[in-house]
């Protein structure tokens, strides 16, 4: 009977996600509606639009904030989407290399005709983990925006203006060369065309474009001449349908953009929700957000309502390699989801708006909420220093445990419980401040939430601590011994600091003290400048008062352009500390944040 149950089970979950061969049909449009083998296609969900390439590495040192996802990202980021209940994504364009840009940025479109096989098997990958997962993708083609290169930098191969897009023959020329290339594409992975692809949901004219309706017409009916089995949607950038999308009988699937006031937002959608109907296409919302969270429920109660084929919010970012979250800040309210929401997220209410949306995807396709299951093991990154321990997250996971060894084998102890892949971005996620100098451990991490614990990680290790340490994150001043002037803490993360959750803002003159009582050996500042940048005075004191000022390196992180008008971080480090210092006096001289701090010290014996 047993054997029975789980075969059932098996063609149930094959049935959804069809299999290791991936979807079965493609999605039609039938009476206005999305269909998939005679069942409607609804969904509330996300823009993902790093799935398939990161424009938010910023970690301290990293100077360049593009890199392309690995495997262990994409799986995070569509089993979040899997286990939220829902099936559908939209991705972002395909980016296009920019005159300036440095050689270690990667981009697509390289010139005319000329690809980055790299970049493309990654969405590749992307691709084959969709048919996985059972979570069908929306691809736009090309940005109207400067951020990752588009339709001016098509026109600047050709030594054009960006105008020149719509109506030059040559431009138009080598975009269609693009939407042959991808069409045509085979995946590495799984040896199918894109074209016969049926987990991709539409192809997108592109993203927020201010296309004229000549060039609408031309492009959709180019691609319906490639791949007559996909939708195409009309990406042309406003909060309304315009009516030549209507009648383009190439343009099979219609949506808007809003970043307006919720009020406006319900207003525009109902609008375009009868437009749609009585041009008999299905209707989505494409983009939404940066509202709060009563109006996210305003505009998700009207899709449901209206009876459109759904909503995606702007947007969720996913697990990164190196540990912890990506992060995208938006504005000073707003930034980007990580599943299933955190405490980090409170400012935006970010817990309750996942349950939300959640509950409104099941309610619009009638259904109960599906529960989300334990996670699978972590993976843990390789340990250095016990001051520095990081891990892969597992996708559902709401916390961490953390435990250690002093055998590869065991018993383990735990040390750390409650802890959150989301509550640093870009820094070791753990701190083993117990651990003894001379002593060799043995960490493995345990992943939680409301379904249950997963499987230990595998071991890492063995680690020898040689001091001991304060790793202050400057959460609270918890761990400075004094304080003097004008310093404040800084909670709401920002893109100026490198999405830094915590930092100590202080005022030429301000000071903080740690004072550990025995030989301090190293010490890292890690500070944010916003404009003038001054070297931190950096005294030693020893245990009859006297202090003595300490030489400190200077290393910047930074170029003369950044990539969104960040401040400016630099490092300040020495292991050249005179023996017999166990204070250590920090003043600033010019108004910076310092987002984190590294101090290490040991006994003289």
């Amino acid at each position: 009977m047993q054997t029975v149950i789980k075969m059932i089970m098996l063609m149930t979950i094959f049935s959804m996600v069809g299999c290791a061969g991936g979807f079965k049909h493609f999605v039609k449009v039938e009476d206005a509606k999305l269909v998939e083998d005679k069942k409607e296609v609804k969904f509330i969900s996300y823009n993902i639009p790093n799935l398939h390439y990161v424009e938010d590495n910023f970690a301290f040192a990293e100077m360049n904030p593009w890199r392309l996802p690995n495997e262990f990202e994409i799986r995070d980021a569509l089993t979040a989407i899997s286990q939220m209940g829902a099936n559908v994504v939209r991705i972002y364009t395909l980016s296009v290399k920019k005159k300036d840009d440095p050689p270690e940025i990667p981009r697509h479109i390289l010139g005319p005709g000329e690809f980055n096989e790299e970049a493309f098997q990654v969405l590749d990958k992307v691709m084959e983990i969709a048919n996985e997962t059972g979570v069908r993708v929306i691809i736009p083609l090309v940005d109207n925006w400067h951020w990752w290169g588009g339709i001016a930098e098509y026109a600047d191969f050709r030594g054009k203006g960006k105008g020149a897009f719509w109506s030059d023959p040559q431009i138009k020329a080598d975009f269609k060369q693009t939407i042959s290339f991808l069409l045509n594409r085979k995946n590495a992975y799984t040896g199918k065309l894109y074209k016969d692809d049926k987990a991709i949901l539409a192809w997108e004219t592109g993203n927020e474009l201010e296309s004229t309706p000549e060039w609408v017409a031309e492009i959709a009916a180019y691609i319906k001449s490639i791949d007559p089995n996909h939708l195409v949607i009309d990406g042309y950038h406003s909060t309304k349908i315009r009516k030549e999308s209507v009648e383009d009988a190439n343009i099979d699937l219609l949506t808007t953009h809003h970043y307006t006031s919720p009020e406006d937002m319900v207003k525009d959608i109902r609008k375009s929700a009868g437009i749609a109907r009585d041009g008999k296409k299905p209707y989505f919302v494409g983009e939404f957000g940066f509202i709060p969270l009563d109006g996210v429920k305003k505009v998700l109660d009207t899709v449901i309502e209206e009876d459109i084929s759904g909503a995606l919010i702007w947007s969720l970012r996913f697990r990164n390699r190196d540990g912890g979250f990506y992060w995208h800040i938006e504005n000073d309210k707003y930034a980007s989801y990580h599943w299933p929401g955190f405490e980090s997220g409170n400012f935006q209410d970010e817990k309750s708006l996942m349950e939300l949306m959640r509950w409104k995807n099941a309610e619009l396709n009638q259904r109960e909420p599906q529960k989300v299951p334990k996670p699978p093991a972590p993976k843990m990154l390789k340990i250095n220093d016990p001051s520095a321990i990081s891990w892969q997250g597992s996708a559902g996971a709401e916390y961490y445990s953390v435990e250690r060894s002093e055998n590869s084998g065991g018993p383990y102890t735990t040390i750390g419980v409650n802890i959150s892949d989301a509550s640093k971005a870009y820094k070791p996620l753990f701190s083993d401040f117990s651990a003894e100098p001379g002593k060799t451990y043995y960490y493995r991490i345990i992943a939680k939430n409301s379904s249950g614990n997963s499987k230990p990680s595998q071991t890492s290790g063995p680690v020898t601590a040689v001091y001991r340490f304060i790793i202050d994150e400057f959460e609270n001043l918890e761990r400075v011994s004094a304080v003097d002037g004008d310093l404040e803490l800084q909670t709401a993360p920002t893109n100026k600091t490198k999405a830094d959750l915590h930092r100590l803002k202080g005022a030429s003159g301000s000071s903080i003290t740690y004072d550990v009582g025995q030989q301090v050996r190293s010490l890292k500042i890690f500070a944010y400048f916003p404009k003038n940048i001054a070297d931190f005075e950096v005294e030693g004191g020893r245990p009859d008062g006297r202090f003595e000022k300490i030489s400190m390196e200077r290393i910047p992180y930074y170029k003369d352009r950044e990539h969104y008008s960040d401040y400016r971080p630099l490092l300040f480090q020495t292991s050249d500390v005179p023996a017999g210092i166990t204070k250590i006096k920090i003043t600033y001289k010019t108004t910076v944040e310092i987002g984190r701090l590294e101090l290490f010290y040991l006994n003289d014996e």
